[in-house]
């Protein structure tokens, strides 16, 4: 059966055992969240709630679905494929990448770039998503259960829209994924943030002096969904349709909005058509519990005007929840990491494989392994990649070379890169752009990144380090030495990274993390994902040379990472506000402790 749209996957996910229906009343405030993000952490099924209630407890007659592309098998099935590395081999054999012959050499692949370019939307004169047309005084946003995810989010947002715009300027259209909040019933923000092509369409219509008409699609095919979110390099004629087209060996039917001069998809399940005014004042949009697993502070963004809402007769409502990882996206990001292994070699072809483990939410560590052929190798790798698109957020980035360096194994990657690279000789750091949603960097969108060589070392790059010996890591959790703390003054987390590394503790420890009290120093997951979204590289990471000046200095001390991953106060020189973490209210977990048995029960009986 070819999927077309959202409710052919999910029964296809129904016949697999792979979806589970909740029949009793669920309220998207908060406790759908709170479901889905039990099942995903458990590795469980798809799930749809069939009686969403909102957070009054009104009924809404749109059922919810959620956890649709939570494990790698789902995932692959949502594409087409037995496994998203098999897409891979699709574009290796699309592209058939020559790494030789220089210039000529790399404009013979151009032919087979643009087969996809080539598979552009086919116009239908009807479709499923308008037999409901909904305009101006009819439209009432409200009556979607659009949810509230964590409890101090600044409203409902939705989650998984496919936000259409064109270029007034230039014509090229994109179909980008933006969390939209509702702000009242006919319109929400529209989170275009400032390195997104959204945001670039805007401008445009701001030099035009006019509008940008937007359309918004929930659903549809669900290579599509993914698409959306796919970091789409800037090849002319390439966009989201032609990727899904690629991905389906189809054309995505598309339909003229009922009041926009956009092509939507033909087989979603909901259509928000509208403007956004780049003249008009921006709202104010958030909090917003993010993929970081933190908040994001409240800023300005455009307003979204809806003035036309089209559906099916009996829609569906598609939606996730981002936080704390592992989550949903984790899978979607990994199929964009297999999909542009091949594009990603064709600029660097000396790359093996390459993994952005869940506890990075994407961008925040990158583990690569290349074939190593020459000094700087590893260098030019790392730096090479964060030229390339969305990579260019990347945080920390790893590289190895040797054949048994496993990427996608987190703590092993680790503990092969520390037990290979002396910090200092074998690190670098760099300034560049920053994810806006990163709340640790120095300003807002721009901060540092850190670059630590694992790699066999030639001899050019082996310089002594006086005093050192250089030890295998596996003392204390192979390199890695957790330590929290409860944050009451200035310097704390640099004091106690410099007060340990002198311990004879840190013997044969390469990274001291002193970390929040939230975290469990035996949870590896837990403390890699708060390093990373904490710490401002060349600020908080201090290369401490142990082997001088401490208790056991001269007796076989190394260089170490004290890394002040604790949170940052104004007495410190911090400007920005600091987010809390996001944790769910005890009193939902309880309710939800209820309810999870017959959840868990449907399954197993599945």
């Amino acid at each position: 059966m070819s999927l077309t749209d959202l409710r052919a996957y999910v029964a296809r996910l129904e016949e697999r055992g792979q979806l589970v229906r909740v029949r009793q009343p669920v309220s998207t405030y908060l406790e759908m969240a709170e479901i889905a993000d039990r099942l995903v952490k458990t590795g469980g099924p798809a799930v749809l709630f069939e009686r969403p209630v909102d957070r009054d407890g009104r009924s809404l007659s749109v059922p919810v679905a959620m956890n649709l592309f939570g494990t790698r098998e789902r995932m692959a099935m949502a594409l087409g494929v037995a496994t998203l590395d098999d897409v891979g081999e699709r574009i290796r054999s699309l592209l058939d990448v020559k790494l030789g012959g220089g210039l000529l050499g790399l404009m013979s692949n151009l032919p087979k770039l643009r087969e996809v370019a080539t598979l552009p939307p086919k116009r239908v004169r009807s479709a499923p998503v308008q037999q409901v047309v909904k305009r101006g005084a009819e439209v009432d946003l409200g009556k979607l259960p659009v949810l509230t995810t964590w409890p101090k989010d600044g409203g409902p947002f939705l989650t998984l829209p496919l936000v259409v715009t064109r270029d007034p300027e230039r014509g090229d259209v994109n179909i980008g994924m933006y969390r939209m909040q509702v702000l009242d019933s006919k319109s929400t923000a529209m989170h275009w943030q400032r390195h997104k092509t959204g945001a670039r369409h805007l401008e445009s219509a701001r030099r035009l002096g006019k509008p940008l008409e937007v359309a918004v699609a929930i659903g549809g095919d669900p290579a599509l969904i993914y698409a959306a979110t796919a970091p789409l390099p800037p090849v002319p004629g390439l966009n989201e349709y032609s990727l899904t087209g690629f991905l389906r060996g189809r054309s995505v039917e598309v339909v003229k909005g009922v009041s926009v001069d956009l092509e939507v998809p033909a087989h979603a399940e909901i259509v928000l058509e509208g403007y956004v005014d780049p003249f008009e004042e921006p709202v104010m949009e958030g909090p917003f519990g993010d993929h970081t697993g933190f908040y994001t502070l409240p800023d300005l963004y455009p307003r979204f005007h809806v003035t036309a809402l089209t559906t099916r007769a009996d829609p569906i409502y598609p939606a996730t929840v981002v936080g704390p990882p592992p989550m949903e996206d984790a899978y979607l990001i990994e199929a964009s990491e297999r999909i542009f292994l091949e594009p990603a070699r064709f600029i660097l072809p000396e790359i093996a494989d390459y993994h952005m483990p869940p506890a990075g939410i994407a961008h925040n560590l990158v583990n690569v392994r290349i074939r190593k052929s020459y000094p700087g190798q590893a260098y030019k790798v790392a730096n090479g990649l964060l030229g390339l698109g969305q990579m260019m957020f990347a945080k920390v980035i790893l590289v190895a070379d040797a054949p048994d360096a496993d990427p996608r194994d987190h703590l092993g990657f680790w503990r092969h890169v520390l037990a290979r690279a002396v910090p200092g000789r074998d690190s670098q750091f760099a300034k560049g752009p920053i994810d806006v949603l990163d709340h640790s960097s120095r300003a807002f969108s721009y901060g540092s990144k850190l670059i630590i060589d694992g790699t066999s070392k030639a001899a050019e790059e082996v310089t002594p380090v006086p005093d050192a010996e250089i030890l295998d890591q596996h003392q204390v959790a192979g390199g890695f030495w957790f330590i929290t703390t409860r944050k009451e003054r200035p310097g704390q987390g640099k004091h106690l990274g410099e007060w340990a590394a002198r311990q004879p503790a840190a013997r044969g420890v390469r990274i001291i993390a002193v970390l929040d009290e939230l975290c469990d120093p035996r949870d590896f997951e837990d403390c890699i994902w708060t390093l990373l979204n904490n710490i401002d590289p060349e600020r908080d990471v201090q290369v401490i040379d142990a082997s001088h000046g401490g208790p056991h200095g001269g007796q076989g001390g190394s260089p170490v990472f004290a890394m002040d991953a604790t949170p940052k106060l104004p007495s410190e020189g911090f400007t920005r506000d600091w987010p809390e973490k996001l944790v769910m209210p005890s009193e939902v977990k309880r309710r939800m402790d209820e309810l999870w048995p017959l959840i868990i029960g449907q399954e197993t009986s599945a």
